[in-house]
């Protein structure tokens, strides 16, 4: 029952659920450190007390000296309440909480026989803690405070009246307090020495992801780059063929020749099927955004996707479950649409023959469910889902597609995740604040 309590109250006020920038406060993270810390600290001393007052029958006096405990417990809360407040804790704040801890511990030993207490070592849990989260100059400042609390005990203490059956083991007592003491402090250096280690590897990860986003974006960058860079390759002389062709198609000679003028037509069309893959190409890179928007609403685009999308693979059936409710406009962004191609392609890639789709409207977010029948992913395209070139398929630029599906999601602050089906297949959820895309007004 003790070590369970000891774990529930370590656990009291720590980190979860926090965003990536509280992650990345060092201070906060510090602050919620030495609250865990408190806790086990707090009742630790009232443990302690009890059984000295109550069990060995040495007289203490009690409310004065369980006051400690107590304004540290009362410290704790405000401390909790500070942390919702902001996300960000300053030195000088951590500084004043340690300094705290000293005062509370210096007023018990001060009723307690001061420097002859054994549990005066405890002075060195401080200062443990001041050199590994502050700074030299704060850590050099609680050396110092922690060392003039130590000589004031000196001559400056409530003398610790003994029963008469303790006074001839006086140092016997000494000698078991300062085991106590020491297994105290064993002890709760191993839960702060294994706390920084986690926040360390927390924060670690934190940089490993940032830097893998860093690089992401590059990658997004240098394809823009490139993207435009063939764009306007390409973009001259198919205007330019696509101009000779209207001209051609209207010369007599071609138009009485019913078969010359089909060619004609079919090279017109593959002319412009090469310019809609330079588009798509730019909306991939990012530049989908200079095309002029649509306003529509997520039923209509999600329908229209489907529609559009059937005739390329008239093998794969597409259900649509519509879970929308009440329509809003939005804004038919070719990125977004381009990314839910991309997820359908996919799926018929991967052999699926049946496809649905689950459109939902959780709270103000827009969430679409994509599950099929196919092979269902890779447990290695799954473990780095998202970041690119993380395909089976054999081919050069292959996985491609999931790193923009990612990234568009990402820029227009929603998220995407993929498993895998028990009964085989794969799921895709992409979710996406409907205020990302979403204009003024109900759908009319």
């Amino acid at each position: 029952m003790v070590a369970e309590t000891l774990s529930r109250l370590a656990g009291l006020g720590v980190w979860r659920d926090r965003n990536a920038d509280v992650a990345a406060s060092t201070g906060w993270r510090n602050m919620q450190l030495l609250i865990q810390l408190r806790w086990i600290a707090v009742a630790g001393q009232i443990l302690a007390i009890l059984v000295v007052h109550f069990g060995m029958k040495v007289a203490l006096p009690l409310q004065l000296i369980l006051a400690a405990p107590l304004a540290l417990l009362a410290f704790n809360i405000l401390g909790l309440q500070r942390l919702k407040l902001h996300p960000h804790v300053s030195e000088g704040e951590l500084v004043l909480s340690l300094l705290v801890d000293v005062a509370a511990l210096t007023w018990q030993l001060y009723l307690s026989g001061g420097a002859a207490n054994p549990f005066t070592p405890l002075y060195l849990l401080q200062v443990v803690l001041a050199s590994v989260l502050l700074r030299p100059l704060s850590a050099w400042l609680m050396v110092g405070v922690t060392t003039f609390c130590s000589l004031l005990l000196l001559g400056v203490h409530r003398p610790l009246l003994l029963p008469e059956r303790l006074q001839d083991n006086d140092f016997s007592l000494y000698l078991q307090g300062s085991l106590v003491c020491f297994g105290l402090i064993a002890f709760l250096l191993v839960v702060f020495v294994t706390r920084i280690s986690g926040n360390l590897r927390a924060r670690d990860s934190y940089l490993a992801e940032m830097r893998q986003r860093e690089a992401e974006e590059d990658h997004i960058v240098r394809m823009g780059l490139l993207a435009s860079g063939a764009a306007h390759e390409l973009g001259t002389p198919l205007s330019s063929l696509a101009v000779i062709l209207g001209d051609w198609r209207r010369m007599p000679i071609i138009k009485a020749d019913p078969e010359l003028s089909q060619d004609i037509a079919d090279m017109q069309a593959e002319v412009e099927r090469c310019k809609s893959i330079v588009t798509g190409i730019l909306m991939s890179a990012g530049e989908a955004r200079g095309q002029d928007p649509v306003v529509t609403t997520p039923r209509a685009l999600i329908n229209d996707l489907i529609a559009g999308w059937k005739p390329t693979r008239p093998g794969v059936a597409v259900t649509l479950r519509d879970g929308l409710g009440e329509d809003v406009n939005v804004v038919s962004d070719p990125a977004l649409l381009q990314v839910l191609v991309n997820v359908l392609d996919n799926a018929a890639e991967a052999g699926a023959t049946d496809i649905v789709i689950l459109a939902e409207r959780p709270e103000d977010d827009l969430s679409i469910t994509v599950s099929d029948n196919g092979s269902g992913f890779a447990d290695s395209v799954l473990a780095r889902f998202g970041q690119p070139y993380q395909s089976t398929k054999n081919r050069p630029g292959a996985g491609l597609g999931l790193f923009l599906l990612s990234n568009v999601l990402r820029k227009l602050g929603g998220e995407v995740q993929a498993r895998n089906r028990k009964d085989g297949g794969a799921v895709v959820v992409l979710r996406l604040p409907l205020s990302a895309i979403a204009l003024p007004g109900k759908a009319s």
